[in-house]
């Protein structure tokens, strides 16, 4: 697209050797923006880091562990280039491949995907998505404050306030098993349901 691009990377307190290698690739490209929190602070923090150093007009949310497949960007922005949209929520469930897995995790999905959809009247159907993309002037109408998975609610709950125009597109997802590091378990679910409602009838 011809588009100039800007990656940022927060290391979130990692144990693995990851904050090495972060240290290495920012040393042979100083360009890279690279930061390091000195503990875990949780997906909301690190992506908050992530936001106050952004200077761009779009901002795609990536997950580092690539269950989300960045070949997806173009049609991400897609709607916000051409001024239709000023968030975007890439979906697994519209169609795109993806790796066969957890039921209940597919049911848990759904089930606070409609939760949230009652509350903010929005009718998408992957709210929990990593893929939120959205224009950088919404970093300057509201402050995001959950520190974990919250911010997938949270998020969704105030851009609805917003009155944002908001699109979906299919994308495509290669889910990790538990054996291969996947970290979401029933109680980051039993958050999310609080965070619905609290940040439905709070700020």
């Amino acid at each position: 697209m011809g588009l100039q691009k800007e990656l940022i990377a927060v290391d979130d307190g990692s144990t693995d050797g990851t904050r090495e290698i972060l240290k290495a690739m920012q040393q042979e490209n100083p360009t890279l923006k690279i930061f390091f929190h000195e503990r875990n602070l949780g997906k909301g923090a690190a992506l908050r880091t992530g936001f106050s150093h952004a200077t761009g007009q779009i901002i795609i949310v990536q997950d580092a562990d690539l269950e989300y497949n960045p070949k997806d960007y173009s049609k991400l922005i897609e709607p916000i280039l051409e001024g239709k949209a000023d968030v975007v929520y890439g979906s697994r469930f519209l169609g795109g491949p993806q790796r066969v897995l957890y039921f209940w995790h597919y049911l848990g999905n759904k089930f606070l995907t409609l939760l949230s959809n009652m509350l903010s009247n929005l009718n998408l159907n992957d709210m929990e998505t990593c893929y939120k993309v959205f224009h950088s002037s919404i970093l300057h109408r509201v402050e995001f404050k959950s520190n974990r998975f919250g911010f997938e609610p949270e998020f969704t709950m105030k851009v609805a306030k917003l009155g944002c125009r908001i699109f979906q597109v299919p994308i495509s997802y290669s889910g990790r098993t538990y054996q291969e590091g996947k970290k979401i378990t029933w109680r980051d679910g039993c958050a999310t349901l609080w965070h619905i409602l609290r940040f439905r009838f709070m700020n």
